[in-house]
C-alpha cells in the first residue's frame, strides 16, 4: 500500500484551476511603482521572524513568531518601542536547518476561550501541533502549563516541515505538512496517503474522537479510504511554505517550494493531488514521460532562472490602505526578494524587487498585509510616494 495515494489519484481531474470564463477572474493591472514596502515598526527587531498573526479579539495587537521558539506581542502602533514575550518554547525546541517554531493560529473564539495553536519541532524527528491557553491574569502571556499536544508528525529529515496553521471559515484547523525532507522525496511520502507528510491536513479542534485530542471532520476526503490517514485534506505537496485561506470566497492558496526547477502556487481543493514527486510544477520530475492524470496542476509556476528559488506563499489582499492590491494574491521569493501579485486567471505581475529574505507574510486585524524578513524587520505594504 506504499503508493496508495496514486491508486486513488483518479478521483481528481487532471486539470489546473479553471473556470468557464477566466476573463471574469482577471483583475485590473496594477500601475508600475505604485506599491512599496515600508518598515512597519522601526523600533523593533526580531530574530528570524517566521509568522505574523492577529487574533480577532478587538485588541489590535500583533504577534510575531520567531524561528528559535519565541512569540512576541505588541500593539499595532508604528511608534511602539517594546515587544513582550507571549510564549517561550526556546528551551524545548530543535532549530537546526528548517526546524523551529513554524506557525501560529488563534482560535476563532479566542476572545472567549483564549486558545491558540502552534506547530513546532521539539526534536529533529517530529513536528507537533499543540494547543495552549492564554494566562487568566495576563493577556500578553501564555500559561506555560496549558500545553496539549494534538498531533505528532514524524519527520524523516530536518527540512520540508511546512508548519503553517490557519482556521477556515468552517471552523476547522488546517495544517501544512512538508514531504519530510530528503532530495526528491526518496520515500515517496507525498504520494502516500498512509502518512501525514506532503499534505494539507484538516482537523476539528472543538471535538474529540476516541483516542484523539481532536475529531476528524466527517467530510474529509479520505475518511472512508482504506489505510489512508483521515486527517488529509489534500496531498502531493513538497514543502507548502505558507498557505492562506481567503475568507471572502474560502479559496485556499498555497506556495509550494520546488526541488530544483520550479516554484508553484496552488489553489487547494478537497481531495486534490498536487503531483509531487511525480511532477515538479507542470514538469515530469523523474520520468520524462510521466502522466498528469489524477493531478491538479499549479495555477502559476516560475523557474529558477533569475535567482528565484524558494517561493513564500502569501495572502489575498483584503485591506483598504492599498486599493490597487484588492483581490490580488500577493506572494514572494525568499532568495531573490521579489514580490508578485497574482489573480485567479493566472495573470502574474511583478510588484517589486525588495532585496529582502522574505520568510512569511501576515495580516493584522484590519487585513493590512505585512512581510516578515530575516533582516529582523517587519514591513508593511503601502502606496508609494
Amino acid at each position: 500500500m506504499k503508493r496508495l495515494g496514486i491508486l486513488f489519484a483518479g478521483i481528481i481531474s487532471a486539470l489546473s484551476f479553471s473556470c468557464s470564463d477566466e476573463t471574469d477572474l482577471a483583475l485590473t493591472p496594477i500601475p508600475q511603482n505604485t506599491v512599496e514596502l515600508t518598515n512597519a515598526f522601526s523600533n523593533l527587531t526580531f530574530n528570524k521572524p517566521l509568522d505574523l498573526q492577529s487574533p480577532t479579539d478587538g485588541s489590535n495587537r500583533i504577534f510575531v513568531v520567531e524561528k528559535d521558539g519565541m512569540i512576541k506581542v505588541f500593539n499595532n502602533d508604528e511608534a511602539v518601542t517594546e515587544a513582550t514575550t507571549f510564549l517561550d518554547l526556546s528551551g524545548n525546541i530543535a532549530t537546526e536547518n528548517e526546524l523551529g517554531l513554524l506557525g501560529l493560529a488563534f482560535h476563532p473564539d479566542y476572545s472567549t476561550n483564549g486558545f491558540l495553536y502552534v506547530c513546532y519541532t521539539p526534536n529533529a524527528a517530529e513536528a507537533v501541533v499543540s494547543r495552549f491557553k492564554v494566562s487568566d491574569s495576563d493577556e500578553n502571556r501564555v500559561d506555560d502549563t496549558s500545553e496539549t499536544v494534538l498531533l505528532r508528525i514524524p519527520q524523516p529529515e530536518t527540512n520540508h516541515n511546512g508548519g503553517q496553521l490557519a482556521f477556515g471559515t468552517d471552523g476547522y484547523l488546517y495544517i501544512a505538512s512538508g514531504d519530510g525532507g530528503g532530495a526528491g522525496d526518496p520515500s515517496g511520502n507525498a504520494q502516500n496517503l498512509e502518512n501525514l507528510l506532503g499534505a494539507i491536513l484538516r482537523i476539528d479542534v472543538n471535538n474529540q474522537n476516541e483516542g484523539l485530542e481532536y475529531a476528524i471532520p466527517s467530510d474529509n476526503p479520505f475518511v472512508d479510504t482504506e489505510n489512508a490517514r483521515p486527517e488529509i485534506f489534500a496531498y502531493g505537496l513538497r514543502n507548502p511554505w505558507r498557505f492562506s485561506i481567503d475568507a471572502q470566497d474560502n479559496t485556499i492558496w498555497a506556495g509550494d517550494v520546488g526541488q530544483g526547477q520550479k516554484e508553484e502556487i496552488n489553489l487547494i481543493e478537497k481531495g486534490g493531488n498536487y503531483g509531487w514527486n511525480i511532477l515538479e510544477g507542470t514538469s515530469c520530475y523523474n520520468d520524462a514521460d510521466c502522466s498528469t492524470n489524477g493531478t491538479i496542476l499549479p495555477l502559476f509556476e516560475y523557474g529558477h532562472e533569475n535567482n528565484d528559488k524558494s517561493v513564500t506563499g502569501g495572502y489575498v489582499y483584503r485591506g483598504t490602505n492599498v486599493s490597487e492590491l484588492q483581490g490580488y494574491y500577493v506572494y514572494g521569493d525568499f532568495i531573490s526578494g521579489r514580490v508578485w501579485a497574482l489573480d485567479k486567471s493566472g495573470n502574474n505581475q511583478l510588484l517589486m524587487e525588495s532585496g529582502l529574505s522574505i520568510s512569511s507574510f501576515g495580516e493584522d486585524a484590519d487585513k493590512e498585509l505585512y512581510v516578515c524578513s530575516f533582516d529582523g524587520k517587519i514591513y508593511k505594504f503601502t502606496i508609494s510616494d
